[in-house]
């Protein structure tokens, strides 16, 4: 069994990695720093659409899944370039690789919670769909008026609509697509979820008892890219140790 994998190096990516060698893949990464354990590493800044194309164009498939899990929080200063990782940089590298996939392989798109509300801001979601370039995003926020934190949320909303507008599409190449939800979960990045997000992400974690960790988030990735997983297609997978769950009882007052 052959995995690529993006954001390898570190947090989720590093587990997914670990529990992927455990399972007897060969593992090629697409990561701007080295990861571990992996046999083959492809550099590539994420955000820059012309090197993913050359570091596509380095790799042979075919390759049972595609794990698009490379990210950045939401830090100041870097909507342009959450925009351009999380979402455009993942949908570049998907198109590239599609077909270097086999048949019956599997996508997974690491999303998150913060992604939940996509349905509701799905006209915002469709014009960054119709970003056509990097260059372009600059602009995109201007007119948007969308700051750090919002930038964030409306990655993660725009990589779960992906998923479901490219649904029929892959399917009709033999191909899957997933994404997975994580809530707080504890790597090296949690400390911006909690300046961004601040009390309200406190008190979820605080009433789950703990925040997720990445091995558990990685276990549902490999889930999702596991044949035992071959009649999910579409689909968003929430891990968030039942935040969303206290979240509806709150709101409809079970």
């Amino acid at each position: 069994m052959r995995a690529v994998i993006t954001g390898a190096a570190t947090g989720i990516g590093a587990a997914a990695v670990a529990k992927l060698k455990a399972r007897g893949y060969e593992i090629t990464a697409f990561d701007i720093r080295e990861p571990e354990d992996v046999d083959l590493w492809v550099k590539v800044d994420m955000a820059d659409p012309a090197a993913i194309e050359t570091a596509a164009a380095r790799v042979d498939g075919p390759f049972d899944c595609l794990i698009n899990n490379a990210g950045l929080p939401p830090r100041e200063g870097l909507s342009g370039s959450i925009l351009a990782v999380n979402f455009l940089g993942l949908v570049k590298l998907t198109h590239c690789l599609e077909p270097k996939l086999a048949n019956g392989a599997a996508i997974v798109n690491t999303a998150s919670r913060a992604g939940a509300g996509w349905r509701e801001n799905i006209e915002q979601v469709k014009r960054l769909f119709a970003v056509e370039s990097v260059n372009d995003l600059d602009r995109f926020i201007a007119d948007e008026r969308i700051g750090h934190v919002a930038a964030y949320n409306l990655s993660k909303e725009a990589v779960i609509a992906w998923g479901v507008a490219n649904t029929e599409r892959l399917i009709a190449r033999g191909l899957r697509v997933n994404s997975v939800s994580p809530a707080a979960v504890s790597t090296g990045i949690l400390d911006d979820f909690a300046a961004a997000f601040g009390d309200r992400m406190a008190r979820n974690v605080a009433r789950v008892g703990r925040p997720g960790t990445p091995a558990e988030v990685a276990d549902l990735i490999l889930f999702l890219a596991s044949e035992q997983s071959s009649w999910l297609k579409g689909n968003d997978l929430t891990i968030d140790g039942g935040m969303s769950a206290l979240a509806a009882c709150d709101q409809l007052g079970l």
